[in-house]
């Protein structure tokens, strides 16, 4: 097996990924809205991981949760007259239908939140139990300044912490300022049973729950969004370590950069709130997961149009290439460009994921196969184990080959050969009337510089 190197959040270095069996876990959505294309780069990102690790032999166990019990959901169904819980119901739902149609489909297991209340429950006793939580007016608290390495995860002292707290949950009651809600009271709104009275989970605790009932008190990989990082991940440390006595929570922390359109965060008052269904309605799954996968994992990401019009033609010169595989018929040129594709591709993923650095092996290998293309010099075997070489990157990828509908078949191709002919003949009627048979079996002809250009009539 091939030595893997991803980058650790707990230890701030690249560490080598060292099991064969990995149970991962990532912090699902709060579904009390539609999902953004900020969320699209996390589940895509990890989507792509998991892929890889079982492609290259490991096997992944990898587990999400769903949060369909939160604040945030009340306060929606409260606005729009609902439930809570036909809320999220329908927000889950549409979560899902993203994700399919994203391609995201690696996940062996979702749990919500609220079907982990006694696991909730559990956690919270022999938190109370051990001295690491407190009972007040409103709730059950967790008091930060009893674990003594609160803020291990995201580099902050507790004081840190304390002037930085945010989605803090308020209350006048509380030892300290950053100390978060496991259980709150309620007499409206979801509500269960406990031994302290009616209530609801707070946020933090729903996930350890969850990993602790499905993967024990410590597992291989724990991943999100950066945006989680604290106060998110930095509690389920605090919370599970304290209870288990066993640190650390997970071997490795994996995190997902920011998104950002035009310079600026997301926001709906902005009027740059972007979902993924907003996205698709425009534009292909295969196009985001392609812009998505153009830039590192880590790094935050800048969504602009003229990103967005620089993918769209990089795909067509993927697409491109990928007809004229499918038409080699020159001489063996005796050249080892796939292996050094192989080489090139491998490395990068190896080290930490490098999507850009996987793509650029992949336009390395469409450069130079195009220039042995003008020489006549690529044969057909040489395009079939390049096609396939293609096609088994695409198992992880998703969006490296275009859809049957996307590549014109040969027909098409066929006709297109004769009017080049043609138009080199200066035999313009011909060639015109070679267009119009192309536009009657469904594509169209955009004439660049670089040649012609098939596509799909809309």
């Amino acid at each position: 097996m091939k030595t893997m190197q991803v980058y650790n959040t707990l230890s701030r270095q690249k560490e080598e990924l060292e099991p064969k069996k990995i149970r991962l876990f990532v912090c699902g959505p709060t579904v009390y809205d539609y999902s953004h294309i900020g969320h699209a780069k996390t589940y895509v990102f990890f989507d792509v991981f998991v892929k890889y690790l079982r492609s290259q032999g490991r096997k992944v166990i990898y587990l999400e949760n769903i949060t369909d019990v939160d604040d945030k959901i009340i306060a929606r169904a409260e606005q729009e007259g609902k439930k809570p819980k036909e809320l999220a119901t329908f927000f889950e739902k549409e979560y899902m239908s993203d994700m399919k149609s994203l391609g995201v489909d690696a996940v062996d297991s979702y749990e919500r939140a609220t079907d982990h209340i006694p696991e909730i429950v559990s956690q919270i006793e022999r938190l109370l139990t051990k001295g690491y939580a407190y009972e007040t007016e409103d709730g059950i608290y967790y008091d930060i300044a009893k674990f003594a390495e609160y803020g291990k995860l995201s580099g902050r002292t507790s004081q840190q912490a304390e002037d930085a707290v945010s989605r803090i949950d308020e209350s006048v009651n509380k030892r300290n300022r950053g100390d978060f809600a496991l259980w709150k009271f309620s007499e409206k709104g979801p509500s269960w049973k406990s031994p302290w009275g009616a209530g609801r989970p707070g946020w933090h605790i729903e996930d350890t729950a969850i990993t602790e009932k499905h993967f024990g008190s410590q597992y291989e990989i724990h991943g999100g969004a950066r945006d989680l990082l604290f106060p998110h991940h930095e509690a389920e440390v605090a919370q599970m370590e304290a209870i288990s006595e066993s640190p650390p929570l997970a071997r490795y922390w994996m995190h997902v950069g920011f998104l950002t359109v035009e310079g600026e965060k997301m926001s709906k008052s902005k009027g740059n709130f972007l979902t993924i269904q907003d996205f698709l309605s425009h534009h292909s799954p295969r196009l985001l997961r392609f812009l998505i996968l153009k830039s590192h994992y880590r790094s935050p990401m800048d969504y602009t149009e003229e990103l967005l019009h620089q993918t769209k033609k990089e795909l067509e010169r993927i697409d491109e290439f990928v007809w004229k595989l499918e038409d080699a018929k020159g001489q063996d040129s005796d050249t080892n460009i796939l292996q050094k594709a192989r080489e090139s591709f491998t490395k990068a993923m190896e080290d930490d994921l490098n999507t850009p650095e996987a793509l650029a092996a992949v336009f390395e290998l469409v450069r130079e196969g195009n220039a042995l293309f003008a020489d006549n010099k690529l044969s057909k075997g040489e395009a079939k184990d390049i096609l396939t070489f293609l096609k088994e990157q695409d198992a992880v990828f998703a969006c490296l080959l275009p859809s049957k509908r996307e590549i014109p078949p040969k027909t098409v191709r066929e006709l297109l050969l004769k009017r080049e002919e043609a138009r080199s003949n200066q035999a313009w009627q011909e060639a015109d009337q070679l267009r119009k048979e192309i536009q009657q079996l469904g594509w169209e002809i955009e004439d660049m510089d670089e040649g012609p250009r098939l596509k799909p009539i809309a």
